[in-house]
């Protein structure tokens, strides 16, 4: 099961709602939604998460780039939401790469984050392989206090993790 929430950064605190996704289909479908949220362009984060196999955090700052991390990646990539942020870029493929399209992922329609018994090499397409483990921006809660260090090591419910570090957990849980 999926839970997607926006945490906005305002002069008051962070202010959280859910999100729905399914009509979101590019990162930049993502970021834009994000953006919405936040008229002041404030820092807003799009957290993601399937039950406890896999988390995302997407990271949007006015109108920059937005940052992405992502737990693990060979598990994100067999989900219709991990698919929407492992972008080329992330996965460091040159865009287009036809060996290394996710489009050719067999994604297994359930959302229980278990990896098929089958794939266990993450292989997509027979070519280009997506890394077992994190990816992306390590970094991307540095400034707002939850070190690289403390995000590599969560596990479980990481987002309620990143919340109580950020002092937002009441707010999360309330839209849970």
């Amino acid at each position: 099961m999926y839970f997607a929430a926006l945490l906005a950064r305002t002069e008051d605190g962070w202010e959280a709602s859910d999100t729905e996704l399914d009509d979101v289909e590019t990162l930049s479908d993502l970021a834009d939604l994000a953006r919405e949220a936040s008229p002041d362009e404030d820092t807003v984060l799009v957290l993601i998460e399937q039950e406890d196999a896999w988390f995302g955090v997407v990271r949007v700052d006015g109108e920059e780039d937005p940052r992405v991390f992502v737990s693990n990646a060979a598990i994100a990539a067999r989900s219709s939401y991990g698919e929407l942020l492992l972008t080329d870029e992330l996965l460091g493929r040159e865009p287009g790469d036809d060996d290394a399209d996710l489009d050719s992922l067999d994604l297994d329609g359930t959302e229980d984050g278990e990896p098929d018994s089958e794939a266990g090499d993450s292989d997509l397409d027979g070519g280009a392989e997506v890394p077992h483990g994190p990816v992306g921006d390590r970094q991307i809660l540095d400034d707002l206090g939850v070190s690289e260090k403390y995000l590599l090591a969560l596990e479980g419910d990481a987002l309620s993790e990143i919340a109580d570090a950020l002092g937002a957990s009441d707010i999360l849980e309330a839209v849970r």
